[in-house]
């Protein structure tokens, strides 16, 4: 039978009905409904596909594996049941599913616009930028001159490295429309990762007409002028952090082989053994420090600016209360000698200047209590902080001491760590016991 509805259909109504109820959370008058649509008609796969959906925001995934596998069954040349699909292997992280699926679904339906959005954002969320690429500029030839697929291909090419396109791309999309602030915005972030912040120039001073008092158009103005920012404002990444939070673990431990929460853990451990600490978690992320930690005898609390990475962190029961702050508030709000352990792993590269936040986080350490902080490493023969091409910072190994120093600690230690791998390439960094 056709998945698709007719002017006769007669579940059109309990279908919309129950996308609506699933959409509000309202699962048990959702399940009601969809029972009605099954009972009207057996064997429609729109119902079972639903019924994968509504698991799924219950929590049950076998559940939404089994409904939407059905419907799949159902209807193999249906596509919007073949989209949500993959879409669940892709939001589960089974991304090698995943991308298998969406390659056969837009091979199978190649001028559908919506399985080709769900195509591009499979492939972003697998981090295969050629293959988001390759189906963004089939787009265009579907639909020419598009702004938002423009967009996203010119933010890919710049990603791959192809700088020059970017820029083309970008180019044209504000000479079509010169108020585009995300376009100037995008060619600001362009310019800065091919090495040319000068070239941004123009577009940041237009963004500063655009958007007076914006705290990202100030930070990438004073770059587009030659100054390194003492900090990244939060609305730089908080967005970034809120769509990356279902993958970010997958893609961080299997994807960058990041192990540093496993190694500050083990630290952590090996110092109390027995668990009887509290343990404050700046940029707590999806809660990788406390899974390696465990519950503790004391609390653990994580503070992160992304919502969305809290609530994967709480999934792990092992957290007592989280902060939906930055680094600066948090450290700022929190009361002296409250820690025997505050930890900042993956912060400094976006948090930037040490010299105000480590004499903060000592303030907040019990006597004898530690500070353990990760940053990438710097040249030595340069300035204390370096913004990278990557848009994180970088830190002198000697300044991070000096400034450990400077703030009271008695002991420092640090221990030159790969903090990840990005493109294969290793990413070289360390992270910092400092000892009150």
């Amino acid at each position: 039978m056709s998945a698709t509805a007719t002017p006769t259909d007669p579940n059109r109504q309990h279908l919309e009905t129950a996308r609506e109820l699933i959409s509000r959370g309202e699962l048990q008058q959702a399940a009601l409904t969809l029972n009605q649509a099954q009972r009207t008609m057996p064997n429609d796969p729109r119902v079972f596909m639903l019924a994968g959906l509504m698991a799924e925001k219950a929590g049950n995934i076998p559940k939404a594996f089994d409904g939407l596998r059905r419907a799949v069954t159902l209807a193999p040349d249906w596509a919007p049941g073949q989209l949500e699909f993959a879409l669940l292997h892709a939001r589960q992280n089974q991304l090698r599913e995943a991308v298998e699926l969406a390659e056969k679904l837009a091979l199978a339906h190649p001028n559908d616009l919506v399985v080709l959005a769900g195509v591009v954002d499979i492939a972003h969320r697998a981090g295969h930028l050629d293959m988001a690429i390759r189906h963004l500029r089939r787009g265009l030839v579907l639909v020419p001159g598009d702004v938002q697929l423009r967009r996203l291909l010119a933010r890919d090419l710049g990603d791959q490295g192809n700088h020059g396109e970017a820029l083309e791309t970008w180019g044209a999309l504000i000479g079509e429309n010169p108020q585009d602030a995300e376009s100037r915005l995008g060619r600001v972030k362009a310019c800065i990762a091919a090495g040319k912040p000068a070239q941004a120039v123009a577009d940041t001073t237009a963004l500063m007409e655009l958007a007076p008092g914006d705290s990202v158009v100030a930070y990438y103005t004073a770059i587009a002028h030659g100054v390194t920012p003492q900090h990244q404002p939060p609305e730089l990444h908080r967005a970034m952090f809120d769509s990356l939070a279902s993958l970010y673990d997958q893609h961080m431990v299997a994807g960058l082989k990041y192990k540093l929460p496993k190694i500050a853990a083990e630290k952590i451990l090996a110092r109390y053994p027995d668990k009887h600490l509290n343990v404050l978690d700046l940029g707590c992320g999806t809660g990788l420090l406390g899974v390696c930690l465990g519950r503790l005898d004391g609390f653990l609390i994580g503070v992160d600016i992304s919502m969305k990475m809290i609530e994967q962190a709480a999934r792990h029961n092992v957290y007592d209360r989280f902060h939906n702050a930055n680094l600066l508030d948090a450290l700022r709000d929190t009361p002296d000698s409250t820690y025997e352990v505050v930890a900042a792993l993956d912060v400094f590269i976006y948090a930037g200047d040490l010299t105000d936040t480590v004499p903060d986080a000592f303030r907040l350490i019990v006597p004898h209590g530690d500070f353990l902080f990760s940053c990438e490493a710097a040249p030595e023969d340069g300035p204390d902080l370096v913004l990278q091409a990557s848009g994180r910072y970088a830190h002198k190994r000697s300044h991070a001491m000096a400034v450990c120093r400077e703030a009271g600690f008695t002991s420092v230690e640090i221990e030159d760590l790969v903090l990840r791998y990005e493109g294969d390439q290793p990413v070289q960094g360390f992270l910092v016991s400092a000892r009150k």
